[in-house]
């Protein structure tokens, strides 16, 4: 998968399918079906035709073409192509035990409109119990959601659901907010926590300079659609510059990462290109950009570094994962979720309210207090590595007992 977060989210549930449940069969429905086969030699199914490559819904021409014409192309070619997806979907979950959604922000509408992936999940949702599997949500995200359409299919979504489990308090409460009853509904911390990095001890010291990752993304603001949203990337771009600069003028190796390498495109290449036109030094080498198409290098390349500044999500988790100090630049509130629940609010900073006096400092602390931090972050992901398997015993040995064969 392009996102490194659904990646690592897959990769922890069918470890522990295999380690629960030697015997099972998985099959996976996501975005890039030859992809996951290949990478974990499972059948894989595409979730939908819309999500394929040159799909027209995925941009294109028609997104061009007078309102008329989107209303007859929608009538005449893609209900007919829906009505084909059902089947299709139908099919795929013939002799299905159960249908679990795995980890991810999947509730909440960052980036999603509400017939993208909201009404993805409520289809295979209706037809999971029309085949009469278990459905399950396990550690999702949830909210915000703005549109009131994506709130309704949400809910309807996750009313059918025989479990349901949020990643953070925040899911669970923001879920309740909005009107639905989450009152025998479970929290327990994001599947990734529960993966075992063979790489987990600090990097070899060579007398080198100390290493920073700076985790990147193309943030274009909360609404990526709305007419600023390039000014909102612009000036992420310059916080950013000006974050990397100030590392170099202190000799701090700095190694850029991202998170999606379908959606992260621009910002390495544009933070670069920004500190040349700022006419900043620095020695060869000082800055580290390799390529990064995997989980596996993603944990290599944080595990090889001393601090951690990062954007994405699961950058800030997995390095967490791996015992590194994080200071975060939160996008969303599941970021401030994150750091609060391993005692690290103090070292994180809204994106649009990035105070770059502030983060040096924070830095600075982090860094001198790094010491004092690891030891709490290991016992806390220690914690959450027990909680989970708690959370998997219960799904994978007492649901899967009683789902119909």
């Amino acid at each position: 998968m392009r996102n490194f977060g659904n990646e690592c989210t897959l990769q922890a549930i069918l470890q522990n399918v295999t380690r629960f449940l030697p015997d099972a069969r998985a099959n996976c429905i996501c975005t890039y079906p030859q992809d996951a086969s290949a990478r974990h030699h499972i059948p894989a199914s595409l979730i939908s035709y819309r999500y394929a490559k040159g799909s027209a819904s995925t941009g294109g021409p028609d997104q061009n073409a007078p309102a008329v014409l989107r209303w007859l192309r929608r009538l005449v070619i893609r209900l007919p192509l829906e009505v084909i997806q059902w089947i299709k979907a139908f099919r795929a979950l013939k002799g299905t035990t159960l249908l679990v959604m795995t980890g991810t922000g999947m509730l909440g509408d960052f980036g999603i409109g509400p017939f993208d992936l909201h009404y993805e999940i409520l289809k295979w949702s209706i037809i999971a119990k029309i085949r009469r599997c278990k459905l399950l949500f396990v550690s999702v995200g949830a909210g915000p959601i703005a549109h009131p359409l994506s709130r309704w299919i949400v809910k309807r979504a996750i009313s059918l659901a025989d479990y349901r489990s949020y990643r953070d308090d925040f899911s669970k409460e923001y879920l309740a907010s909005i009107g639905f009853d989450t009152r025998n509904d479970f929290v327990y911390p994001d599947l990734a926590f529960s993966l075992r990095p063979e790489t987990r001890g600090s990097r070899s010291r060579d007398g080198g300079s100390r290493v920073v990752c700076l985790g990147l993304m193309d943030y274009y603001g909360k609404d990526s659609i709305h007419e600023s949203s390039e000014a909102v990337y612009q000036d992420y771009l310059d916080k950013a510059t000006r974050i990397l600069a100030w590392l170099l003028d202190r000799k701090y190796t700095v190694r850029l990462l991202i998170g999606d390498s379908s959606y992260d495109r621009r910002i390495k290449g544009d933070v670069i290109k920004r500190l040349q036109e700022r006419g900043s030094k620095y020695e060869k080498g000082q800055v580290i950009d390799e390529p990064l198409s995997s989980v596996e290098q993603l944990m290599t390349q944080l595990a090889e570094s001393d601090i951690v500044i990062a954007t994405r999500f699961h950058n800030i988790l997995l390095a967490l994962l791996l015992n590194k100090p994080v200071l975060a630049i939160s996008y969303h509130e599941k970021i401030s979720s994150l750091m609060a629940g391993v005692g690290m609010s103090e070292y994180c900073q809204n994106i649009d309210r990035l105070d770059f006096d502030l983060l040096v400092e924070q830095f600075l602390k982090l860094e001198k207090n790094a010491g004092i931090v690891k030891p709490f972050i290991e016992q806390k992901v220690e914690h959450y590595r027990k909680a989970l398997d708690q959370q998997y015993a219960h799904i994978f040995n007492h649901l899967c007992a009683a789902a119909p064969r």
